[in-house]
């Protein structure tokens, strides 16, 4: 499972010329999901993304979470981050997971996430979307279950 984080001021998303959600401070998330993933890896990075400390303190330092600054999350759907680039021009999309898994999966990280107490709101799963976003910093940081080792 892979999440690329961006720290915004603000997000949102539209399909088909109407706002489907938006969110003020936070976090946008695009969330990939594996063919090989598991449920472990649904857990661990929804573990990581509410405890991960990338907000400035009041000394200007990462120091807190997104809970610790009353943020909000935008999930966004986004099987392109298992793009493999490496023979030819045209990425293939082979390590992603199908589409019915991908959604549960997602569907479950983002309940996972309310549950932890987050305020999350969607994209809609598959759609062509606009995402439009401010960025705070900037800050991006890409996360990797499979490089924690809790897959193995």
């Amino acid at each position: 499972m892979r999440i690329l984080i961006q720290r915004v001021k603000s997000a949102d998303v539209v399909v088909k010329r109407e706002g489907i959600a938006g969110i003020e401070k936070g976090l946008l998330l695009f969330v990939g999901i594996g063919k090989d993933d598991e449920i472990k890896d649904v857990e661990y990075l929804c573990k990581k993304v509410s405890n991960l400390r990338i907000f400035e303190d009041e000394r200007g330092r990462m120091n807190l979470n997104i809970q610790q600054v009353n943020g909000q999350i935008l999930s966004v759907s986004q099987f392109t981050l298992y793009a493999n680039t490496k023979k030819g021009n045209r990425p293939g999309f082979e390590q992603s997971a199908d589409p019915e898994m991908a959604r549960d999966y997602w569907e479950r990280f983002n309940n996972l996430l309310r549950e932890n107490g987050l305020e999350v709101k969607e994209g809609i799963f598959g759609a062509h979307m606009e995402v439009s976003l401010i960025n705070d910093g900037p800050v991006t940081i890409r996360l990797d279950s499979s490089s924690s080792g809790v897959s193995e």
